[in-house]
């Protein structure tokens, strides 16, 4: 579940991110290197900060878009999940690292046919990752794709803070 929901946020972010027009998100905001969307309607609306790495290692690697997301789902009282999409399947039974400021968070992945999604284990380690977030400025997410590929993704995290505070205040 986690997966497809992560996949159809970034695929609605992605025609956003774009300039082109999408019914199904609404730009709340741009952020330095963080943007914020709504999407849905009022039954299942969600709310959504996300960026896209300033670098990708190696360079070259065959991979769909990537993208960083921390999501608001109010109907589900889900509020900061933060979310990867790394633009490709992972390596079964492997995990995604994200390191910010000193510390280092071990994500669960999951694949869905030919997408990746990683999650944190619960939802304290979660607010411990967004609280490093918004005290950072870069941030380095690791995973290993199905076919051995080791990737490492860095971020800006010039603006993340006040993506949050746009979409908490969206999405309470």
């Amino acid at each position: 579940m986690r997966s497809k929901t992560a996949c159809a946020i970034a695929c609605s972010a992605l025609v956003a991110m774009g300039g082109v027009a999408s019914a199904a998100s609404q730009l709340l905001g741009e952020f330095n290197d963080w943007k914020a969307f709504k999407s849905g309607d009022s039954g299942a609306t969600v709310c959504y900060a996300l960026s896209q790495p300033q670098s990708t290692e190696p360079k070259g690697a065959k991979r769909d878009p990537i993208f960083f997301i921390v999501s608001n789902f109010p109907a589900r009282q889900v509020k900061g999940e933060p979310s990867i999409v790394i633009g490709y399947p992972f390596k079964e039974g492997s995990k995604a690292t994200v390191a910010v400021g000193g510390e280092t968070f071990s994500f669960v992945t999951v694949n869905s046919g030919t997408d990746g999604g990683a999650w944190l284990p619960d939802s304290a380690t979660e607010q411990k990752l967004i609280a490093a977030m918004r005290a950072g400025s870069t941030m380095t997410v690791k995973g290993t794709s199905k076919r051995g590929t080791n990737t490492t993704d860095k971020y800006s995290l010039s603006g993340a803070g006040a993506a949050f505070d746009r979409i908490n205040q969206e999405c309470p």
